[in-house]
């Protein structure tokens, strides 16, 4: 079991009713919660999705979703996931990829391996109109998985993360600074925002409110409403 993996269950565990994650989209107005419980509830599913998708340790996940939407709760679920099952995050498109996830913009069937369509819906409901052939629901599909935990045993220094600059592995990735307060995060780029708004929050017993948008006024609303730092 790997540090981050561990750490997820720990929080499920001890402190499970907290926040973990509660996402803002100031451009729709919705705002989503996941307790560290309901957090590892998806995580737990989207697990044997993908083994249910024939993911191995080792193989690689591509998430395109992790490049449009990183700090999206969805996209921290499916990174958590592929980390449970073991397999290499690769934000963007990879051809080795055995599953490859995208959002809702970029729903077509020519990627790499099976590949996930994310509605990105607050409240996790699937989409309303029909996918192409061969795209999979993900909202749909991975409601249906277990909610038993299960993991892949690998090593802490098996490649959890590779993009165009590096290759991380669990350990690497589980050497964040932890974070034990509420802090606010303002998605930049997909490593960056995975550390400050999943990794570091489990690691230290914090929680991350995550904002997307630009509008300070409302910012500063949710700082004080959340109460953040």
């Amino acid at each position: 079991m790997t540090a981050l993996v561990a750490a997820l269950g720990r929080r499920a565990r001890r402190d499970g009713g907290r926040p973990l994650i509660t996402y803002y989209d100031l451009g729709s107005g919705a705002r989503t919660e996941l307790s560290g419980r309901t957090f590892a509830n998806w995580v737990d599913k989207t697990y044997h999705l993908l083994v249910e998708l024939d993911v191995q340790p080792g193989d690689e996940v591509a998430l395109p979703i992790a490049v449009t939407h990183p700090g999206h709760w969805v996209t921290l679920v499916l990174i958590a996931g592929a980390w449970q099952a073991g397999a290499v995050v690769v934000p963007g498109t990879s051809e080795g990829a055995a599953v490859t996830a995208v959002g809702p913009e970029d729903v077509h069937a020519d990627e790499a391996g099976a590949v996930l369509a994310c509605s990105l819906h607050p409240l996790g409901f699937g989409f309303t109109e029909p996918l192409p052939t061969g795209v999979i629901d993900f909202s749909i599909d991975v409601r249906s998985q277990p909610d038993a935990h299960a993991e892949e045993s690998v090593p802490e220094s098996a490649p959890a993360w590779r993009d165009g600059t590096a290759i991380l592995s669990h350990a690497d990735l589980a050497a964040a600074s932890p974070v034990s307060e509420r802090v606010l995060v303002r998605p930049t780029t997909p490593l960056a925002t995975l550390r400050a708004g999943y990794v570091a929050p489990l690691l230290g017993g914090g929680s991350a409110v995550i904002v997307l948008g630009d509008d300070e006024e409302a910012i500063s609303r949710i700082v004080a409403e959340e109460r953040i730092g």
